[in-house]
């Protein structure tokens, strides 16, 4: 209105737009971005260059307005038509949190299994299933930077961002009144924690954060097992073995005096009639509740005698402690008239109880506790690319998943949100074939050696998966993404303490200490690149990668695990370079982040939710460099991989649509030559 330049009003206007969607006007910002894209038709003023920063701004602005119109926990259609499976579909009668696809049966030798009662297509949901009990582990704690700012500590780690009790991911939190640690979402996430469990917890916080996560779920379910009304199973427990081994799951008459009272066993003509699986009540259903929990195994004949020593001191030091909370608690509230204070069940022989149920619990988590995982983003917010990783959140006890067996090489995957876990086939499944889940000893994480030591120390048993096997037969030459390469002739190198070229007519050897000590010198320069990158050195970053990119082809296979970190890296710093300065640089970035994914691919597989997180990044790249065709068909992909590990309510295929409705929503781009 006076006098700013016309060729610059565009700018002004996106500025105008920027301001009423932040303010929350979306309205006035959708009256102004349909203004905009009208004038995009009088392309001939706009040079190239300047049309495809406005282009891109404009996009970007668009999906905003979607974002703060479309209300949290909303999905296109369009996807919830294929994958109406946040809920199960069919619940199965036999097995509550399960589909009707899976049937539960048991062998003498593999203990309880699920198997598939038909064929099951990738993506298809098998459990939801909400945890019996869950901890939040308390995360690391970065360490204080020097100087000033280490006078005041301002750490925050996933006990600070996370509810307590549901697991949501919370900046503003809720503290509980009576200790300096518990922190919730809402106030009725804490009013529910204290009557379910915390008003016993709440004075104990110093001692279980130093007796562990696993001391503190084992507290939490006996706590929780109050709940369904099994106070008289912990006395009864005690009264049964009080001379023999407390957590012996073989005492015949144990087990049934815990599954009668539990609605496991029933007496029938005075004789006692067992469930016919291990947790089921007398319908033959097995649930997620008190009674599974009991029944999974503790493996106490498997446990060494320092182990079970340390469990049975960590459990004696929590009922002293509980003992001495109550009496407290008892005091105060004779002399107070505060209704909030509550009286905690403190007799010794209830106390006794609650130690034997702990103890067993905690023998037990070793084999049956789960690692409750989210995808959180590193990096700056503001980085271009989106780089994540996968953290554990909290422990928990889902006796449903419990019964899965483990595969190295799983045709399953699980993914959580907040406390529920789900499990999804991750390919076809027959009828008939079990349902395998992956204990953490994956094939394309770790060598065989190193899967059947881990799996025999922490669960007992040996592996013979196909995968096991199939590795054992492979071994020689050992996974290609940790291999390294002759400098010769480029083949694979072989062998022990001294390596040679896996080619017939080439006689190069190596020392495996010497490249060992270069693969190391590499590792710490793309460290130095990666700190460089991050602090947003852009150009330092990508001139020591490059470097690190040459020395890498000269001793190390192409699908080495850090060649595609070094590609990753290069991709990231070139798409950051195109967002901030318009180089165009984008088309580098996707070349580089093509080489990663190939490093991915031959690791993980091409239809891994690895894959998946890489073709969301090759996404982004494409969709920031306005490779419109390019970007269609990668977010497709990535939608048809990370659908079928996630399902559709996943922050990373939400983020697809909202690119893909974007692009297919953009004005043309100008023809002929541009002025």
């Amino acid at each position: 209105m006076h006098g700013y330049p016309e060729r610059l009003q565009l700018k002004m206007m996106l500025r105008k737009a920027e301001c009423l969607v932040t303010l929350g006007r979306l309205q006035e910002a959708n009256q102004i971005i349909r203004d905009l894209e009208s004038n995009f038709t009088d392309r001939q003023t706009l040079a190239a260059s300047q049309f495809q920063i406005l282009q891109r701004t404009l996009c970007r602005l668009k999906m905003k307005v979607q974002e703060k119109e479309t209300p949290t926990g909303t999905f296109p259609a369009a996807l919830t038509t294929d994958f109406e499976d946040m809920n199960l579909r069919e619940e199965n009668e036999q097995i509550s949190c399960a589909s009707s696809s899976v049937t539960l049966c048991t062998d003498p030798l593999k203990g309880r299994s699920l198997i598939a009662t038909k064929d099951i297509l990738p993506g298809e949901l098998l459990v939801k299933e909400d945890a019996f009990v869950s901890v939040l582990s308390p995360g690391e704690m970065p360490p204080l930077r020097a100087g000033l700012e280490s006078r005041w500590d301002t750490r925050v780690t996933n006990g600070d961002l996370y509810c307590h009790r549901c697991l949501k991911h919370t900046l503003a939190t809720v503290p509980c009144d009576g200790c300096s640690y518990a922190k919730y979402c809402s106030q009725e996430c804490m009013q529910q924690a204290w009557d379910l469990y915390h008003r016993v917890e709440c004075p104990l916080g110093g001692l279980l954060l130093t007796l562990g996560v696993f001391c503190h779920v084992a507290l939490r379910a006996t706590l929780l097992a109050r709940c369904e009304d099994v106070g008289k199973v912990t006395r009864k427990l005690c009264d049964e073995i009080s001379n023999r081994d407390i957590c012996s799951p073989e005492s015949k008459n144990l087990v049934q005096t815990l599954s009668h009272d539990l609605g496991g066993a029933s007496e029938k003509n005075g004789e006692t009639v067992e469930p016919p699986i291990p947790g089921c009540d007398v319908n033959g259903k097995y649930g997620s509740n008190y009674n599974a929990v009991l029944h999974l195994l503790p493996h106490t004949q498997n446990h060494g005698p320092e182990h079970k020593f340390l469990c049975a001191l960590s459990v004696a030091a929590l009922c002293r402690q509980l003992e001495a909370a109550s009496l407290q608690t008892r005091r105060t509230s004779l002399k107070s008239s505060q209704p909030k204070a509550a009286v905690v069940p403190a007799m010794r022989q209830e106390l006794h109880g609650w130690g034997v149920a702990m103890l067993r619990h905690m023998l037990q988590l070793q084999c049956n506790a789960q690692a409750i995982t989210t995808i959180q983003q590193t990096g700056s917010k503001e980085s271009i690319v989106t780089d994540s990783r996968q953290v554990r959140l909290a422990t928990g006890i889902f006796p449903v998943v419990s019964l899965l067996n483990h595969s190295c090489s799983p045709n399953t995957s699980v993914s959580f949100v907040s406390t529920v876990a789900t499990i999804r086939a991750s390919r076809q499944i027959g009828k008939g074939q079990e349902i395998l889940h992956c204990y953490g000893p994956h094939e394309s994480r770790m060598g065989v050696a190193e899967r059947q030591r881990k799996l025999r120390s922490q669960y007992f048993f040996d592996c013979t998966c196909l995968a096991c096997q199939d590795g054992k037969r492979r071994a020689a030459a050992g996974p290609r993404w940790e291999a390294f390469r002759c400098h010769s002739c480029g083949e694979l190198l072989q062998g022990g303490d001294v390596l040679s070229c896996g080619s017939a007519s080439c006689t190069e050897s190596a020392s495996r200490d010497h490249l060992v000590s270069r693969f190391q010198d590499l590792q710490q320069q793309v460290g130095k690149a990666q700190k460089l990158l991050r602090n947003g050195k852009l150009e330092r970053a990508i001139q020591l990668l490059l470097g690190c990119q040459h020395d890498a082809e000269s001793f190390l296979s192409a699908e080495h695990s850090l060649v595609g970190e070094i590609e990753d890296a290069l991709a990231q710093a070139f798409a950051a370079l195109d967002f901030y300065f318009f180089t165009g640089d984008w088309q580098k970035s996707a070349t580089h982040l093509h080489k990663s994914l190939r490093v991915v691919e031959v690791r993980h597989g091409p239809s891994s939710v690895e894959m998946g997180h890489e073709l969301f990044k090759l996404a982004q790249i494409f969709f920031n460099g306005f490779a419109i065709p390019e970007a269609l068909n990668t977010i497709q992909k990535a939608e048809e991989v990370l659908l079928v590990h996630y399902g559709p309510w996943n922050d990373e295929i939400q983020e697809l649509q909202k690119m893909k409705s974007c692009l297919l929503d953009l004005p043309p781009a100008p023809e002929g030559p541009s002025v």
